[in-house]
């Protein structure tokens, strides 16, 4: 590992920036890529502040990839850079279009030029399992499930899933993509259900759940993922595909009654909030246009062929989140006060 030079694009989002601490925590010698829009929070890798280098930048900057790939010489890209939200998708999806498909083509585009040179690179899309559609009660994604995506932010993921592949199998590029699930832990930007939930809690504004909060989705703490991810760069099959998940469903509602639970014994209502529990700030909303019903992943290919399994539990890796978040307002408070309060996006009809 301490030989392998790593470009992680995205490494200031959720998932990259666990990522990004957990190489450079092992002395890999990591550059992160980011456009620091407003879901890039350089202060997530505050704890390895001094032991990457950093180049903000957007991916669809052809000019500053190649020069970022010129200088550096990775042997691996992780490429997580990626407009994520699927509300936003449904405020504003061209924005999707441009990043995940467009940056991820150039980045394809780089990258084969600088492997012909190398002939050393493996280039790892990191994806997820909105790109198969959606489940009804039974059954499970696999590596084979037919794409069907169903929101403009899993489209565009799709649409750079089949790129990533068209370099592989046209060109030869080594290649590996993962397909993961709903992830949640530290360092989430409070957007998402778990971390705004939380925070809706911490400050008793109402908790917003769409629909009758039947919606389930297969919850995996990033720290799994990274370690997934990890495996797959260094045991995965070039042209290969894993499905990541933790085999952990649960309803939206479910994980929202969680989170309320918790945070009625962590952090106690006052007699004069007029709240009997934080629960009672749950309002049901419209649902989400195009809600996909159930996601649900086999992740057999990764556990048989490479080993791995997931070690958070969802109700112990809730907990520790929530306590994170309790102890963690450096991070999350200039961020609710400053890029995003907790207003519902993703209404355009």
């Amino acid at each position: 590992m301490k030989n392998k030079r790593c470009i992680v694009t995205g490494g200031c989002g959720f998932i990259g920036s666990a990522l990004v601490r957990s190489l450079c925590r092992d002395g890999a010698e990591v550059l992160v890529i980011d456009k620091l829009t407003y879901a890039g929070v350089i202060e997530s890798l505050k704890e390895v502040e001094g032991r990457y280098l950093f180049l903000q930048a957007d991916i669809c900057d052809k000019e500053a990839v190649t020069k970022a790939f010129s200088d550096f010489n990775p042997t691996t890209i992780y490429h997580l850079a990626a407009e994520s939200h699927v509300d936003r998708s449904i405020d504003s999806p061209l924005e999707f279009v441009r990043t995940n498909v467009e940056g991820t083509a150039n980045l394809l585009d780089v990258s084969l030029k600088h492997y012909r040179k190398t002939s050393d690179f493996l280039f790892q899309h990191i994806s997820t399992d909105e790109v198969y559609g959606a489940l009804g009660a039974e059954g499970y994604f696999t590596e084979s499930t037919p794409y069907s995506p169903h929101s403009p932010y899993s489209a565009s993921k799709a649409a750079s899933d089949h790129l990533v592949r068209a370099w592989h199998d046209t060109y030869g590029l080594p290649v590996v993509i993962t397909n993961c699930s709903n992830n949640y832990g530290p360092y989430h930007f409070p957007e998402k259900l778990i971390p705004l939930t939380i925070l809706n809690c911490l400050e008793k504004k109402p908790i917003s759940v769409y629909g009758k909060g039947v919606n389930v989705r297969d919850w995996l703490h990033v720290e799994d993922h990274v370690s997934a991810l990890r495996l797959v760069n260094e045991k995965g099959l070039p042209g290969r595909t894993y499905n990541v998940g933790a085999n952990s469903e649960k309803t939206n509602l479910e994980v929202v009654k969680a989170i309320c639970q918790a945070m009625d014994e962590f952090r106690p209502l006052d007699k004069d909030s007029g709240l009997t529990s934080y629960y009672d700030l749950v309002k049901f909303v419209d649902d989400r246009p195009g809600h996909d019903l159930r996601y649900a992943i086999d992740s057999t290919r990764l556990k048989t062929e490479l080993g791995w399994e997931p070690k958070n539990s969802f109700d112990e890796g809730l907990r520790s989140t929530i306590k994170w978040y309790l102890e963690n307002e450096w991070w999350w408070g200039p961020i609710r006060n400053n890029r995003y309060s907790g207003a519902r996006l993703g209404g355009a009809k």
